[in-house]
């Protein structure tokens, strides 16, 4: 049986954000506007307030959101949401404002410390409604039941789940990406590129998500080269924003797999980016699991009118795609990163654990020990 979540909700469109009435108050009569401190500075905020005062919505603003979310980061705002008696959140900007929107609604219902729900299913709590409006086009948390916050303490970090957490509505104004830098924009698309690709190889895979991961990667893989080359070709950022989304909704319901499994603990523990780190695993993981995907790896090559002369040939020429695309990309090795390698090495034992941990090494196409991993993670250094 296959079950299919998307928001109640999903708004797309050119300038949307400036344009919509009475939206915003459905959701409540108080906002609590969730983003980082760059686009806190953009015209993207101030287009946001004019609405909500035309909606005769209140609002507050917090622009702690800086790199990724952090629990104090999420206790902040919980406090910022009480003490101004909002009702509804907004998020604003990338994957960590999104993610910290999504966390911190939680954390105004649930008990005790966000580290509390690591692990822990949140189905059945009810949130304040939740509106994720993405600057960036990647991480699809405008769409998903996911939000990872990183704990000072341990410096892990926290992938929290459940359906309590899946936002309200998505609203994806293809105007808010526009002029994003290249890095992001790099970073991000390959987040997206991997989000498809895993789902489609997943073994949780369904028809539904499908169709939408092979159409998010015919799009990366056309418009993020020109994205990157341009940041003010708008039809590439429109393409590769409605790409994000797609991409999305398959992890949301069909789950992510080796790749993220392994990106998670190099983010928290050599601070890169969670797309960045994605981009670093992508051809090593990919080429890992090739074998074992080949069937829908070579789907993806025919649906992208790669010429093969058979089944291996096509999914091996997938994954050069790939390759070539992250080369195009600029995407720096581990060590032209700044990771540095005696330190990486001493740390794959707890990598590994953590990889198989967080659960998502399960969802691949063949089967994973930390030992397996802690290979990979030599293979993806060098």
């Amino acid at each position: 049986m296959y079950q299919f979540k998307v928001p109640d909700k999903i708004m797309m469109g050119d300038n949307i954000v400036a344009t919509v009435e009475n939206v915003f108050n459905l959701y409540g009569k108080h906002a609590l506007i969730v983003t980082g401190p760059n686009v806190a500075r953009s015209t993207m905020i101030a287009s946001l307030e004019r609405t909500l005062d035309n909606d005769r919505v209140k609002y507050s603003v917090i622009t702690s959101i800086e790199g990724e979310p952090t629990v104090s980061m999420i206790e902040h705002g919980v406090e910022a949401y009480r003490e101004n008696g909002c009702d509804f959140i907004i998020g604003l900007g990338g994957g960590s404002p999104l993610d910290a929107s999504k966390a911190i609604a939680a954390m105004t219902v649930l008990e005790g410390s966000i580290a509390d729900y690591k692990g822990v299913r949140i189905d059945d709590a009810v949130l304040p409604p939740v509106v994720c409006i993405p600057t960036t086009a990647g991480t699809g948390s405008e769409v998903t039941k996911y939000t990872i916050i990183t704990d000072e303490n341990t410096g892990v970090k926290m992938l929290l789940t459940g359906n309590s957490l899946l936002p309200k509505m998505a609203m994806l104004d293809y105007t808010f990406s526009n002029g994003c830098p290249k890095t992001v924009t790099a970073a991000t698309g390959i987040d997206a590129l991997t989000h498809a690709i895993e789902a489609f190889i997943s073994v949780n895979a369904q028809p539904l998500t499908d169709a939408l991961a092979l159409s998010a990667i015919k799009r990366i893989m056309r418009y993020l080269p020109q994205a990157y080359r341009d940041g003010s070709n708008f039809n590439a950022r429109r393409e590769m924003a409605i790409a994000a989304l797609q991409a999305g909704i398959c992890i949301n319901n069909s789950s992510v797999t080796l790749i993220h499994g392994m990106s998670r603990p190099i983010g928290a523990k050599f601070h890169v980016p969670h797309g960045m780190s994605n981009a670093m695993l992508l051809n090593v993981c990919l080429s890992d699991m090739e074998m074992a995907a080949r069937h829908n790896l070579a789907r993806i090559a025919t649906y992208l009118r790669i010429q093969a002369v058979d089944e291996i040939d096509a999914s091996e020429k997938f994954v050069e795609e790939v390759e070539k695309l992250i080369e195009k990309l600029g995407v720096p090795t581990m060590s032209e990163y700044g990771i540095n390698r005696s330190e990486y090495m001493a740390a794959i034992d707890d990598m590994s654990f953590e990889a198989i941990m967080s659960g998502s090494p399960s969802h691949a196409p063949r089967e994973y020990t930390a030992d397996d991993i802690r290979e990979i993670y030599i293979k993806a250094y060098k």
